[in-house]
């Protein structure tokens, strides 16, 4: 049976659930996830898991993601994206060093408001289920991380498009920060194209098309789609221990920080399990055997 992770350059038009299932029906596997949606209008890369590798998601959606992105400034849609109803237009003419400081102040920890048209779960509905019987809810802030937002260029016109840079920590939402950021300069925002390039260290340059020929080729070994955490290569001994979910009261990682996980890996290379430091030992969250 097929296992592991498969790196997908997500079309356009197609939903990250769409994506999944048609990997279920190329592959003849039902267990199959992904570490981040990415709308319909979206494309780039998603990293999705097969198998038993759908234990280790998290892992992957932890990670920093990096997006390029192109905003109408002086439009605003109901999704904040190019696939709602227009609800505010209004000419907003803006030259490209306001945009630059603007952006400025978005880098850090700063505050959002999750959209309604998110998968974000409130007393257990989806808010984007919401949202389709036209219902809106308030919604609380939330603490995100913005690492780098770069301004790439600016169109000269009464809606000039924006194309940006962001890299993000876990939660961010690009279409907000779009929104926020033409806010900042007294009007309003929707995104008009948006594309993952990075998760962590994988890349949408090692992703392939959503092919069936192509996904049953392309298959990533935990190991390898795990390489963002540091690794051990164990002794026979410690490996089957760990395959048995030990905990260890020293070792096997000397050397890294408490709370630091670590893939722990046989003499093969293959990936066991996945540790966390704990004071001298270490405890097993994720164990593939």
């Amino acid at each position: 049976m097929a296992e592991g992770f498969l790196l997908v350059d997500k079309p356009a038009g197609i939903t990250s659930h769409g994506v999944v299932a048609r990997i279920r029906k190329a592959l003849g596997v039902r267990r199959v996830g992904h570490a981040g949606t990415l709308d319909p209008m979206a494309t780039g890369l998603l990293v999705c898991a097969v198998g038993r590798a759908t234990r280790l998601v998290r892992y992957v959606q932890e990670l920093e993601k990096e997006y390029l992105a192109v905003a109408r400034f002086g439009v605003a849609t109901d999704t904040l994206d190019a696939d709602g109803a227009v609800v505010h237009r209004e000419p907003m003419e803006v030259e490209p060093a306001e945009v630059e400081e603007a952006a400025r102040r978005f880098v850090g920890r700063i505050l959002q408001v999750p959209p309604m048209t998110s998968a974000l779960k409130m007393e257990g509905r989806r808010l984007y289920e919401l949202a389709r019987e036209g219902v809106e809810v308030e919604r609380a802030a939330r603490e995100v991380t913005i690492r780098e937002l770069e301004i790439l260029e600016v169109t000269p016109s009464p809606y000039p498009e924006v194309e940006f840079r962001v890299v993000c920590g876990k939660g961010t939402y690009v279409r907000v920060l779009a929104d926020d950021l033409a806010r900042s300069l007294g009007g309003r925002a929707h995104l008009v194209a948006l594309r993952r390039t990075r998760i962590g260290s994988l890349r949408v340059e090692e992703a392939v098309p959503l092919e069936p020929d192509r996904l049953k080729e392309a298959i990533l070994t935990p190991a390898e789609a795990l390489r963002d955490l540091p690794s051990v290569v164990a002794p026979e001994e410690t490996v089957r221990a760990a395959a048995h979910g030990m905990r260890f009261a020293t070792g096997p990682a000397e050397g890294l920080e408490e709370g630091r996980r670590f893939r722990l890996l046989d003499s093969d290379g293959r990936l066991v399990a996945v540790y966390r430091v704990k004071g001298r030992g270490s405890v097993p969250e994720v164990v593939l055997g």
